[in-house]
């Protein structure tokens, strides 16, 4: 069995939780989808115990933005999370960042961050139409936050969920396993309230991580699966 999760965003708590979770049920690998980067305060951290792991990782947006620099030019709370952690990561855990590709083939699963179309920023709404265009059986993409599975035309999509931010109005860590045959999503609870105080501590406004009760985007938006924005 395979563990996937994504979409972790400095968020160690949650991380921690997870693969402990992961560890209980029993795998053979995890794979990250990538976005070990943004928003929450423990980003060193989360690199590491990645690392510590030998979990295979790809690079998410966050990721890349802290990488090379670039903002996100859809949200200003996300660029200030992203410019604090530009100040506490370590040159080693970023260069690690640096190493990752946002896309790969992994055990027959064909495996990115955004999307077939765009690796970092496109949010994928599975469809038959979708998935003709590239070829395989089994399709892995994070990005959105919203878990899912989808079958179509011979082709099975999963997207895990976010470890991090959670934004389907579940504010449980998600995460998915792969039996070799068929995906299954799984959710955890962990507590959000140290994460919070660690935000505090870091010098963050209660607007940059009050999300993490409900489940939600930063400033209380859930998200569904028909999101394009």
């Amino acid at each position: 069995m395979i563990a996937i999760i994504s979409d972790i965003h400095g968020n160690h708590v949650a991380l921690t939780a997870v693969l402990d979770e992961i560890e209980r049920v029993g795998v053979d690998k995890v794979i990250c989808l990538g976005d070990i980067g943004g928003y929450y305060c423990q980003i060193n951290e989360c690199c590491e115990t990645l690392q510590a792991r030998n979990i295979f990782s790809l690079m998410g947006n966050h990721d890349w933005y802290l990488v090379t620099g670039n903002s996100c030019a859809r949200s200003n709370s996300a660029n200030d999370c992203l410019e604090y952690q530009r100040g506490i990561i370590t040159s080693e855990n970023l260069d690690w960042l640096a190493s990752l590709s946002p896309q790969a083939r992994l055990d027959n699963l064909n495996i990115v961050h955004g999307g077939w179309n765009d690796p970092l920023e496109e949010y994928v709404v599975p469809s038959v139409e979708y998935f003709s265009k590239f070829s395989g059986e089994f399709f892995l993409s994070g990005h959105t936050h919203v878990p899912c599975i989808w079958s179509g035309a011979g082709k099975t999509y999963c997207n895990p969920g976010s470890v991090g931010q959670p934004r389907d109005g579940d504010p449980r860590a998600s995460f998915a396993i792969w039996d070799k045959m068929r995906f299954s999503l799984y959710r955890i609870a962990y507590d959000f309230k140290l994460v919070q105080k660690e935000m505090k501590v870091a010098g963050f406004d209660e607007y940059f991580y009050e999300n993490l009760a409900i489940g939600s985007r930063i400033g209380g938006k859930i998200d569904t699966l028909d999101r394009r924005s």
